[in-house]
């Protein structure tokens, strides 16, 4: 029960965090408040999974225990981000995405059997999380991107351009992100290929395909925009790309084999 009141509340204050980050902007506040709820969120977030997990006697990463991380890991990332540069306005869209992937997590009433898994597994299976949580951020940065764009060329006012950071500092913390879910997404690769027996087993191929290919978008993307200065239209596009092939490669199979297969 301890663990279910933390969940919700922390679902609760995600939202309350997207309607402080809403009422910064528009009153030019400070984002300290802002920043407090969130980081209290995410906490409340991580002490109502370990109980749930200490419970199960194992973390568990089934497919809704990995939706609830996923929404703690992309709130931790953005709280981060806004330490480090102006990023408000993400708070609007991925906090509330957060306090969604919480509640299923939060009400399962059977939980899946929880696998014991070797140390090893266990951090292949975090950074697996960093890395699609952080790819996630980046893709809300880039439809904000688009936004802004598609506003600069229309020469018109829409409602989101009061809330959107500048065109040049939403691009710099895109590829800011967008390298560390390279980064992160290289650890998980050459985790998985060190502690893994065979990552092309029938079971785990088509994640070690995806996962790889979204990988090479990314490096090509940063590559590009190294060598030629790539960016804009083009970036939001690969960037939309990667996060599909990591999105089917991630949850994609968990949803096959464990909701519909019902298999762990």
């Amino acid at each position: 029960m301890t663990s279910l009141v933390l969940q919700l509340c922390a679902s609760i204050l995600y939202l309350g965090t997207a309607y402080l980050a809403i009422e910064q902007l528009r009153k030019q506040r400070s984002n300290v408040l802002t920043a407090l709820a969130g980081f209290v969120a995410v906490d409340m977030h991580a002490f109502g999974y370990a109980l749930q997990s200490w419970g199960a006697g194992t973390p568990q990463l089934h497919f809704f225990a990995a939706l609830s991380l996923v929404g703690m890991a992309m709130a931790a990332v953005t709280l981060l981000q806004s330490v480090r540069q102006q990023a408000t306005a993400l708070h609007i869209v991925v906090m509330p995405i957060a306090a969604a992937c919480v509640i299923p997590f939060a009400l399962q009433p059977n939980p899946a059997a929880p696998l014991e898994l070797d140390w090893r597994i266990q951090w292949h299976a975090w950074l697996a999380l960093f890395s699609y949580a952080t790819l996630s951020v980046a893709t809300v940065t880039a439809l904000m991107l688009a936004a802004q764009e598609r506003r600069l060329r229309q020469r018109r006012t829409l409602v989101t351009s009061s809330v959107l950071p500048p065109l040049i500092q939403i691009e710099t913390l895109l590829f800011r992100l967008l390298l560390a879910a390279f980064v992160l997404l290289s650890l998980t690769l050459v985790s998985g290929a060190a502690f893994i027996d065979d990552l092309f087993a029938q079971h785990l191929v088509h994640k070690t395909v995806l996962s790889i290919l979204s990988w090479i978008v990314l490096g090509v993307l940063l590559a590009g925009r190294q060598r030629y200065g790539w960016r804009g239209r083009k970036a939001v596009r690969l960037t939309l790309l990667a996060m599909g092939l990591l999105l089917l490669a991630f949850f994609g199979s968990k949803l096959v084999l464990e909701l519909i297969l019902q298999r762990t």
